[in-house]
């Protein structure tokens, strides 16, 4: 949902704002501590791109909604399993949620992988129009299936390390499904299952190679209301009923006329879930899906507004108000700045994949498409970079709150077009294939060797954690969500029923 290129919570500030790209450098081999070295030379092994590669496809074929992401969870799961990490499956109440680890003791350091779809974005990999795989289905246009696979061969190659060099502590895989309705998260962390990680690396694709620390993004609540009304024939005796969709409306009338009195941080969307089957009956039953999107200082006044608008909608319908499903609410992002700078050094270590000429022949022909310059794929490393200080942005990630709990920062690797929208067919397009293989293995590079420095640098781990000390002395971690609210594993479980098997006949690029 939130973290596309284009549309994450701090992605779009740095491909929109940073100017000047910072040169990739080569360190002599001799610089290059031993553990280090083998794990970026693992990844760069004969079969290890096509590998994994392979992997990311699977997922992107699978294209699975958040929390039906059964067959996507369990092949990364297998494949670090297979590897000797030993998995735990189905935690926090969420069936495709899991944690792969290796190793015991301290340090613990936890790495992040997505692999939920979006709805409605099926589209054919590497190809330069709009051309669905099945009308209306589930796509990956985020990059989640690039992200888990990024995180799983970044920890095997760690896990080499460590086996081959005697090196201590401890590596974990945070299987985390469902960042789309950013609903993982928080009940991971309630469940305990970031208790005692000393530092997390998160990763994201995109177009380009780098990092950021500061506060950026929104904070956001995603909120089902529904209204119960009573049916009736709806000509030949209306006043009998009380519309539900009459409700909604209202309500979204409502909302719609706070706008001019919100703030411009605000953001709020929704989409009308339920409003009745045929105009000829009254419905007596309609649903809307709010996404409301503040600061985490603002969130919660937002919040308390909007449910106003809620019970006006039903009290001048005269309908009941019968259900506010709260699916989750997350934080702004935190994002260490140590744990930035360690990561954009590593970065510059990996540096940029080298493209074909058939891979930027197929940029040029999407950004010809879409209408933008026609540059091809990207060649730069971005400086890191205090989003902070860049401007507002709207976006949303639940790896919000991950960064309250423990020091987090992002890995943002290449593979997008320039240009490619996020949440769109193109970005659907663009995170299929070759250039999705090298940038993700660019990714788990720089992941791999951030996480042999936290693994093998007492003093560099020692900046993160004093910074993030710092940090939740004045900002301490509070959950949005509701002790009693359970994760909504059953949100999705239609749709993807609905779109399961055409998904599967039309054996989407196989």
């Amino acid at each position: 949902m939130n973290r596309s290129f284009a549309r994450r919570a701090w992605a779009p500030i740095l491909i929109a704002c940073l100017l000047a790209a910072a040169s990739a450098y080569s360190a002599p081999k001799s610089k290059i501590p031993k553990e280090k070295a083998l794990v970026l030379e693992w990844l760069s092994a004969p079969g290890v791109l096509e590998r994994f590669g392979k992997i990311s496809d699977e997922i992107w074929s699978y294209a699975e909604l958040g929390h039906r992401e059964f067959k996507s969870a369990a092949l990364l799961a297998d494949t670090l399993e297979q590897a000797g990490f030993r998995v735990e499956r189905g935690l926090a109440g969420m069936p495709t949620c899991f944690v792969a680890t290796y190793g015991e003791g301290k340090p613990v350091i936890g790495l992040l992988g997505e692999y939920d779809a979006l709805a409605m974005l099926s589209q054919k990999g590497r190809v330069a129009k709009k051309d669905p795989v099945v009308e209306g289905a589930p796509g990956h246009g985020c990059g989640h299936n690039a992200m888990g696979t990024a995180a799983a061969a970044a920890a095997i190659a760690v896990k080499e390390a460590m086996v081959k060099f005697g090196l201590k502590g401890t590596i974990k895989v945070f299987g985390s499904p469902a960042e789309e309705i950013v609903a993982s998260r928080p009940y991971m962390i309630r469940a305990g299952l970031f208790k005692d990680v000393d530092a997390v690396i998160d990763n994201h694709s995109g177009s380009g190679f780098g990092t950021g620390y500061g506060v950026v993004g929104n904070a956001i609540f995603s909120v089902v209301y529904s209204f119960t009304g009573k049916t009736a024939h709806s000509a030949g005796g209306p006043w009998e009923g009380r519309s539900a969709l009459d409700g909604v409306e209202l309500m979204n009338t409502a909302t719609n006329f706070l706008r001019e009195h919100l703030t411009p941080t605000h953001r709020m969307h929704y989409v009308i879930m339920q409003g009745g089957e045929a105009p000829n009956v009254v419905p007596d039953k309609a649903s809307v899906w709010y996404f409301l999107r503040n600061t985490d200082g603002e969130l919660r006044e937002m919040y308390d507004r909007v449910l106003n608008c809620a019970k006006a909608g039903a009290l001048a319908s005269g309908t009941e108000l019968s259900g506010v499903r709260i699916l989750s609410g997350v934080h702004q992002m935190h994002a260490n700045k140590a744990a930035a700078a360690l990561i954009h050094k590593n970065i510059a270590l990996v540096g940029m994949p080298a493209w074909t000429e058939e891979e930027q022949a197929f940029a040029k022909a999407l950004q010809k498409e879409l209408k933008v310059e026609e540059k091809g794929m990207s060649a730069e490393i971005y400086p890191l970079a205090d989003l902070s200080a860049m401007g507002w942005d709207g976006g949303s990630s639940d790896v919000g709150d991950v960064t309250l709990v423990t020091p987090t920062a992002t890995v943002m690797f290449p593979g997008g077009v320039p240009g490619a929208i996020g949440h769109h067919w193109s970005n659907v397009a663009c995170f299929y294939g070759s250039t999705a293989w090298k940038g993700l293995n660019a990714g788990a590079k720089a992941i791999a060797a951030s996480a042999v420095d936290l693994l093998t640098k007492p003093e560099e781990l020692g900046k993160l954690k004093a910074e993030f000390d710092a940090m939740s002395k004045k900002t301490p971690y509070v959950s949005f969500v509701p002790a009693d609210t359970p994760p909504p594993v059953d949100f999705y479980e239609s749709l993807m029923e609905k779109y399961r098997p055409l998904l599967e006949k039309a054996g989407v690029n196989k």
